[in-house]
């Protein structure tokens, strides 16, 4: 069993940065990929960033260029730094993590998920 716990969020103006992180514990993190999700109200949840046990990342085109996932291995930890932010990424993001080590954007291939952090942007 993986306990994933976010962290981070809170209000922002348009324009600016957060950065939301991670902490995993459970299983041996470094053989996992991890992902970052997010649903805004009345939206299906969507993904935004994933990185592999290799430190490869892969992201949604919508922020591209403006968000960045990392992960540091010795603390168990992912993180989402987000920049240039836009009131449209007003959303709870989600920690999730794959029992694989290979990245993924579809949500059905995530394993454990964390309890999500509000992120809202303001004009």
């Amino acid at each position: 069993q993986v306990q994933l716990v976010e962290s981070g969020g809170g209000l922002v103006q348009a324009g600016g940065s957060v950065r939301l992180s991670c902490a995993a514990s459970g299983r041996t993190f470094s053989n996992q990929a991890m992902g970052w999700f997010r649903q805004a109200p009345g939206q299906e949840r969507e993904f935004v960033a994933a990185i592999n046990w290799l430190h490869n990342t892969y992201y949604a085109d919508s922020v591209k260029g403006r968000f960045t996932i990392s992960r540091d291995d010795a603390k168990n930890t992912v993180y989402l730094d987000m920049n240039s932010l836009k009131l449209e990424d007003t959303a709870v993001y989600y920690c999730a993590a794959r029992k694989s080590p290979h990245r993924s954007s579809s949500l059905n291939d995530y394993d454990y998920w964390g309890q999500g952090t509000q992120v809202t942007v303001s004009s």
